[in-house]
């Protein structure tokens, strides 16, 4: 059974931080955990992802301003936020795939149920 629970969201203005986790359950030789968003009316879009050995990809619209990490241990996945702007309001999800990491929620395997980011 495979279970991603993010936590963290909430409501911030413009130019402040955020921090989301999330939990995972499972993990294979390789792994790829990635964070997504989605806003209304809009398609789900890769933030940023991180493999097994800690290679991480970006958005164009977050670098500099999103991190990406993972503790293997405790199996959990950090997404910062800094300098938060309106146009980072969305749904943000947790997901999972076998193998290397891409930036397409196709290629994702498993999905958490999101949570809430809103900024103004």
């Amino acid at each position: 059974h495979v279970q991603l629970v993010e936590s963290g969201g909430g409501s911030v203005k413009a130019g402040e931080s955020l921090k989301l986790s999330c939990v995972y359950e499972y993990e294979y030789s390789s792994t790829c955990m990635g964070w997504f968003r989605q806003a209304p009316g809009k398609v789900r879009e890769g933030v940023a992802a991180i493999d097994t050995d800690g290679a991480v990809k970006y958005a164009d619209s977050v670098k500099g301003r999103f991190t990406i990490s993972k503790d293997n241990a405790k199996k959990i996945v950090i997404l910062k936020m800094s300098n938060l702007k309106p146009e980072d309001t969305a749904m943000y999800y947790c997901a999972a795939k076998y193998g290397g990491c891409t930036l397409d929620a196709t290629d994702f395997n498993y999905w958490g149920r999101g949570t809430q980011v809103t900024v103004s």
